[in-house]
């Protein structure tokens, strides 16, 4: 069975500088239709950075929607047209002032395809030169250091709750085990 659903028509609710949020009238493929809410978003990209000695660098930061603070891999919006890897650079240096030498790509995320169209893109990093960091001017982040071991244990124990976050550390970890990075 074919479950491609097409757009009729679309409606802007809203547009702002990060996301836009639009109502869709569906065709579903039964013949019926359907209202679909849509947050269009650009797109992240996430760096898992590792160092020499095992150990991962995550950013603690207060998340607005959440009402608390949360442990995260640096990470940002892309510019529009901006290739992740660029962005996942960025990013990297912006948040924890490192900069890396070599890059594997982990593939893409769809943090919550329900109704948001963002794709993250997530980057393990190593190879690591530090420098001082350059967080954006609404961002207040402090900068964590634990092994990739640590970093799985509170993955499976839910004090690490971002799903960026969670994929990337379990990502490398398999990857690391397997001698691939």
């Amino acid at each position: 069975m074919n479950f491609t659903e097409k757009k009729i028509d679309e409606e802007y609710i809203y547009k702002g500088r990060i996301i836009s949020l639009r109502k869709d009238n569906a065709l579903l493929p039964d013949g019926k239709t359907a209202i679909r809410e849509v947050i269009e978003h650009p797109g992240g990209v996430g760096v898992i950075p590792i160092d020499n000695d095992g150990n991962i660098y995550l950013v603690r930061q207060f998340r607005y929607p959440y009402g608390e603070e949360t442990l995260e891999i640096p990470a940002g919006k892309r510019d529009k047209g901006e290739e992740p890897i660029i962005t996942g650079k960025r990013e990297l240096k912006e948040e924890i002032g490192a900069e890396a030498k070599t890059y594997l790509y982990l593939g893409e995320l769809y943090p919550t395809p329900g109704y948001c169209g963002e794709i993250i893109h997530i980057f393990a990093a190593k190879d690591l030169n530090f420098g001082d960091n350059n967080p954006d001017e609404d961002e207040f982040i402090d900068t964590k250091k634990m092994s990739l071991e640590n970093a799985v244990e509170m993955v499976m124990s839910g004090e690490i709750k971002d799903s960026k976050t969670q994929t990337a550390i379990l990502k490398l970890k398999l990857i690391k085990d397997a001698g691939k990075f």
